[in-house]
């Protein structure tokens, strides 16, 4: 027994002994161990300088050892305390049905198909994010049950999850900080998932913006903005020349809501600031104020380089004149413009632009004898300088989200060319129509279709509200009708049709049914192309009435009239 125990304790060598050994390699380094050439001796001062045959084996069964013997010697540290219990969510459960739905939806992984082709079943992964807004709008708040599969989806799809973060409510918060996965969901979060203090608690407030973490301050300052917007402005003035170049600018970018005059002074003393980023910001807001100093200068300047020319034109219709700048003094760099231009534009077209950009609209009414912005954008251009100028219009009626510039700037939807007169693609005229209001913008999208036809209005549709209208949805399904008519390639129109797919009002489904049977193919259609119609109005019909099933499930929402009554809790499997 005496020598056993003695071999014990003789084979007890230190830990890290044994790992400089193995990350060595016992070809470099004798594993500080017996083995089986000298284990019959109590000799074990000779092993150390041995190198048998088996000295890896060795060396890993004496790890072994040494690592149940230090499990075995831990001594169990304190419980942890349990974590806070999360937050109440107030909102009541969506019904059964809509549960069931959404569970189908969670779960749903289509197939990758063959050769592009995506069959008769609807798309239901693409039409989770539509139920997440529906049950948003209902008031409704997520089974706990499916929280883990929410933000998994969330997580693996960034355009998910302003929805499914607001319809998991403060659980998903709570066991985003269980989880590394879900992390995501503090950062998504203002201020990082850490309730704000009220904005009228001004100790409070005061306090946290002088010693909260970057997300924090962001997340006060836009809620402080929101409630009253003269206290957000003085609270970012009392920490201003202190704070970092990079959270200056994005302080300053939280002055766009509910912009106003009395932000001036402020943004005209971060016209001097030593960020280019910064000031150029400042120099935008500014310009966005149509009574602001800096609105007024670069009016000045625009109005110095264009004006009307009588004697080039004719009796009736005059033409405009340009005369861009010489140069980018000391003032116009203050007031934001950028002297260097990008590569392979003109400095002094470069400066005329971003002055035109800037310059209220208004300034051209007056400037140009009083002429509406129709008859502005009609009149001819001399020396080539059109196209400049009326890009610089479209991207001040972007700016300064003007109705009226608009609408002179797309032109008519039936004009032959597609671009219209001011606009010089069709990315700028689907900017020019998020400024008119949203039946407008519908009816002038349907005008478009019905004379250029879907290749073009792709990106126009993109800007039309949902569900789109009756008219809007109605110009879409003839134009694809006709080009099912004509045999063309159905997959020219995939992206249009997945638009309707999500976009259309359900209602039209009954309309669709007939569009759903293979058509007779002319002879020069595309080989195969009535059968993949058939199945792409099939998929459009059936997304529409799964559409219109989800809204039925999801109800009026709580407290509405003829609301469901709400269900109990269903308990997780």
């Amino acid at each position: 027994m005496t020598g056993t125990t003695a071999l014990t304790e003789a084979t007890v060598v230190p830990w890290e002994d044994l790992v400089t050994a193995a990350l060595l390699g016992t070809d470099r380094r004798t594993p500080p161990v017996p083995t089986k050439d000298t284990q019959g001796s109590n000799d074990t001062q000779g092993s150390q300088h041995a190198q048998p045959k088996d000295a890896p084996t060795a060396l890993l069964d004496a790890a072994a050892v040494q690592t149940v013997r230090r499990r075995a010697g831990l001594r169990p540290a304190p419980a942890a305390a349990p974590p806070e219990p999360a937050a109440d969510d107030p909102r009541p459960l969506v019904p059964p049905a809509a549960r069931r739905r959404l569970a189908t939806l969670l779960t749903d992984h289509p197939g990758a198909g063959s050769g592009g082709r995506r069959g008769a079943v609807p798309d239901l992964m693409e039409l989770l994010p539509q139920w997440l807004a529906l049950a948003n709008d209902r008031g409704f708040a997520a089974p706990p049950e499916m929280l883990p599969a929410l933000l998994n989806a969330a997580r693996g799809r960034t355009d998910l999850r302003p929805q499914a973060l607001a319809f998991a409510g403060p659980r998903a918060l709570w066991l985003a900080r269980l989880n590394p996965d879900w992390k995501f969901a503090l950062r998504s979060t203002p201020g990082g998932g850490v309730s704000l203090p009220a904005p009228e608690e001004t100790a409070q407030v005061q306090q946290l913006w002088e010693e909260g973490l970057f997300a924090e301050r962001v997340a006060l300052l836009g809620a402080v903005r929101a409630h009253d917007p003269a206290a957000a402005r003085d609270l970012l003035a009392t920490t201003w020349s202190t704070e970092r170049a990079e959270d200056r600018l994005m302080f300053l970018d939280s002055l766009r809501t509910q912009l106003c005059d009395a932000d001036e002074p402020f943004l005209e003393q971060a016209l001097t600031d030593r960020s280019r980023n910064v000031r150029a910001t400042a120099a935008e807001l500014l310009s966005a104020l149509p009574s602001s100093a800096l609105a007024a200068r670069m009016a000045a300047r625009a109005a110095s380089c264009v004006a009307i020319d009588h004697a080039q034109g004719t009796k009736s219709t005059p033409t405009l004149t340009v005369e861009a700048p010489h140069e980018c003094d000391a003032g116009m760099e203050r007031d934001g413009i950028i002297p260097k231009p990008p590569s392979g534009r003109g400095e002094r077209s470069w400066w005329l632009s971003q002055l035109v950009e800037a310059t209220p609209l208004g300034t051209w009414t007056e400037r140009l004898g009083g002429r509406t912005p129709a008859e502005i954008v009609a009149l001819p251009v001399a020396d080539d300088w059109q196209s400049e100028l009326h890009a610089a219009w479209c991207r001040a009626a972007v700016r300064q989200r003007d109705a009226l510039w608009s609408r002179a700037l797309l032109g008519a939807p039936s004009s032959p060319d597609a671009a219209g007169p001011g606009a010089a693609s069709l990315a700028e005229r689907a900017k020019l129509l998020a400024a008119l209001p949203a039946g407008e913008r519908a009816g002038w999208v349907a005008g478009f279709i019905a004379t250029h036809g879907l290749s073009e209005a792709f990106q126009l549709l993109g800007v039309c509200a949902l569900p789109w209208s009756e008219p809007l949805g109605r110009a879409v399904v003839d134009a694809l009708n006709i080009a099912r008519d004509a045999g063309s390639y159905p997959w020219s129109f995939s992206g249009v049709m997945g638009l309707a797919e999500r976009c259309l009002d359900p209602a039209e489904a009954v309309r669709l049914d007939a569009l759903t049977a293979v058509p007779d193919e002319p002879e020069d259609a595309s080989p195969g192309a009535g059968g993949y119609w058939s199945e792409a109005f099939q998929r459009l019909v059936s997304t529409l009435r799964l559409r219109a099933a989800m809204r039925a499930e999801l109800g009026a929402g709580p407290g509405s009239p003829g609301a469901a009554p709400e269900d109990p809790e269903v308990p997780s499997s």
